[in-house]
């Protein structure tokens, strides 16, 4: 399995737990591969993925709230050239999942509720997307049918020609959530001080 946590260059599946496993439900693919450049060129001394945030990483508590949701997870954090080759990358690791929800890495506030919501609509639907006020988020839930278009992907437009292909079809939900995790990314050192002060409200997940 390896140390959660640390940005070692290889991936890694976690099947957890054992009541839930690999086949049964879609697998959450936690995305961690890209290099966060623009959290450096904002001052960041360290990869976003490692910013402490709270007492844990980044990264921890994004894997916190997978766990917590009782879906299989893969965390991808192998170099790749793009967004795109990673999800590719996860999903033939985990090709015989029957969906897959795209989660990057960067989303340490997102909540174990809103992975199973859209788990759980992805039972109906081939594509989900989330959205919180408005603003689109993570995770992208795919289901099996969009196997062979998320493999075929690569670069750093991750699955948006995918989800253009299934919403010219008219088969993508938007999911409203109550979750503004959901679109609460790391990619700048203000972005994780936003983060800080959630962590320390009243009622922060976790």
């Amino acid at each position: 399995m390896g140390r959660i946590g640390r940005m070692e260059h290889e991936h890694k599946t976690a099947l957890e737990p054992a009541h839930a496993p690999f086949g049964l439900g879609p697998v959450v693919l936690v995305l961690a591969s890209g290099r966060g450049e623009r959290f450096r060129a904002s001052g960041g001394q360290t990869h976003k993925l490692q910013a402490d945030l709270g007492g844990r990483t980044v990264l921890q508590r994004t894997l916190d709230a997978v766990r917590a949701s009782g879906l299989a997870w893969h965390l991808e954090d192998r170099g790749h050239p793009g967004m795109g080759d990673s999800i590719a990358a996860a999903v033939r690791a985990t090709a015989q999942a029957p969906g897959w929800l795209i989660l990057p890495g960067d989303l340490p506030l997102v909540r174990p509720e809103s992975l199973r919501r859209v788990a759980g609509a992805l039972s109906a639907w081939p594509v989900v997307l989330p959205r919180h006020a408005g603003e689109k988020g993570h995770p992208v839930g795919f289901a099996a049918v969009c196997r062979e278009g998320l493999l075929g992907l690569s670069g750093d437009v991750g699955a948006a020609s995918v989800l253009r292909q299934w919403q010219a079809l008219g088969q993508v939900l938007t999911l409203d959530l109550d979750d503004a995790g959901i679109v609460t990314d790391i990619d700048t050192l203000d972005d994780l001080a936003r983060a800080a002060q959630a962590v320390q409200a009243p009622h922060p997940w976790p």
